[in-house]
């Protein structure tokens, strides 16, 4: 059986009939930059989030560097993060020119360790980016503390986490700054390139917007170097349409998950050490990826790529060891639990339209590998 690590045709079929009007509604208009549909998808999300503002954005990656430069941030300042998130992270913080200082992560959710944040804490350091991995909130009472303390700025970094919750608070409407990535594979993803940058204060929305459009207001009017960084109305008028589907989307991916967890339960894989599944800490984990951790997790991969089960790596390679932040000075051992779980992790289908026996599948594919 081909079980794909993600398909998004059946969600398409989904909603063609609410999309494709709009769509051709735009493409008349022709107002295809910013303006109400943009506007009201800023609305949609801030309000799911539970944050006053939103604004929209080219892609998750410009939202952090767009928050990063609405604090002033560059060279000098020094902004703390994990080793282990998608390259977009640390290299918004290396595009503003300033250093980033990392923390390892808690082996348990893979994200940042909040125990450790306190000691990496200097007179240069300028703000967090706590990530939430996967779809899980990282330890905002350890993260907000350690900000509270020392009057840092918290950027969080949700391009994976819209919906998910810490202690009944929604991703994006804790720290100064909430970003989010509507890239296609995402939980709430458009139909190409797109973001959203979340915020609580209205001076800091202000800011932003005024810096997602080359820094204007009024038009051709520049007090400070913004760049372009607007939203697109077509991928707005996706987001917008999706978003009324994302609470069921995402019940569906957290029966998913408990279906897995049922399914592991019945071989002897989880029981014998072969696999460790993932660990919902939080009060709303909503899987933007299912990762296991296994044994021999390189030839668990080879082994279900030959029955066309989609899997992936994420991250093989944790940031601190890439060569284009080799500068940083970090060897290897410097994050060991980053670094054990770039070697150990591997990610499962997960998506709404999963089956049952799909799942079946994948699990019994697991077992043959291992023998159980």
């Amino acid at each position: 059986m081909k079980v794909p690590l993600l398909d998004l045709k059946p969600q398409y079929e989904q909603i063609r009939a609410e999309v494709e009007p709009v769509m051709l509604e735009i493409c008349k208009s022709q107002a295809f930059i910013l303006g109400p549909k943009v506007q009201e998808c800023e609305a949609a999300v801030a309000k799911y989030c539970g944050a006053a503002h939103g604004v929209g954005m080219s892609s998750g990656s410009d939202a952090l560097i767009v928050a990063l430069m609405a604090e002033g941030i560059g060279a000098g300042d020094e902004v703390i993060t994990t080793p282990y998130t998608f390259f977009a992270t640390v290299g918004a913080i290396a595009r503003v020119g300033a250093k980033t200082v990392f923390v390892d992560i808690d082996p348990e959710t893979f994200n940042i360790d909040g125990a450790k944040l306190e000691a990496a804490v200097t007179p240069r350091t300028k703000a967090i980016i706590p990530v939430h991995l996967y779809g899980q909130m990282a330890d905002m009472d350890a993260v907000m503390a350690v900000a509270k303390k020392h009057g840092l700025a918290v950027i969080e970094d949700a391009c994976q986490a819209i919906g998910a919750e810490w202690k009944g608070r929604r991703a994006g409407s804790i720290g100064d700054y909430g970003c989010f990535s509507f890239f296609p594979s995402k939980n709430l993803g458009c139909f190409g390139d797109g973001g959203m940058v979340t915020m609580q204060d209205a001076a800091k929305a202000r800011k932003v917007t005024i810096l997602r459009n080359h820094g204007m207001d009024p038009k051709y009017y520049h007090h400070e170097i913004g760049g372009n960084f607007r939203l697109d109305a077509l991928q707005a008028a996706v987001v917008t349409i999706k978003l009324k589907h994302l609470d069921g989307w995402t019940q569906a991916r957290q029966s998913n998950a408990a279906r897995y967890g049922k399914l592991f339960a019945e071989t002897r894989l989880v029981e014998g050490g072969k696999v460790k599944l993932p660990a919902a800490k939080t009060s709303r984990h909503i899987y933007n990826q299912f990762v296991i951790r296994a044994e021999n997790r390189d030839g668990l991969l080879a082994h279900l790529r030959s029955r066309e089960i989609g899997t992936e790596i994420y991250y093989p390679v944790p940031l601190h060891l890439q060569d284009c932040f080799r500068a940083l000075g970090h060897r290897e051992g410097a994050f060991p639990e980053s670094e054990r779980a770039a070697k150990e992790t591997l990610a499962l289908p997960i998506y709404p339209d999963l089956t049952e026996e799909m799942a079946r599948w994948v699990v019994g594919s697991i077992a043959e590998f291992y023998g159980c």
